[in-house]
């Protein structure tokens, strides 16, 4: 009686991986790793505007606000 191939063993003899499997996060509500990444994401980008537009007009952030 022949041995069953392992998963293991179909790798090697074919030279194919399987890629890992990705766990996605889901929406939830509260302090939760998704809604810390999006709130990440946003800021970056908020802050990269902020400086692309300080650039393109020559006045501070402090000076829209009327605080200069």
């Amino acid at each position: 009686m022949t041995p069953t191939p392992s998963p293991a063993d179909a790798t090697v003899e074919t030279g194919a991986i399987a890629p890992p499997e990705v766990i996605q996060p889901e929406p939830a509500f509260g302090w939760t790793l998704y809604a810390e990444t999006i709130n990440g994401r946003f800021a970056m980008i908020g802050f990269v505007a902020l400086i692309g537009i300080e650039l393109l007009t020559h006045q501070s952030f402090f000076s829209w606000l009327g605080l200069r």
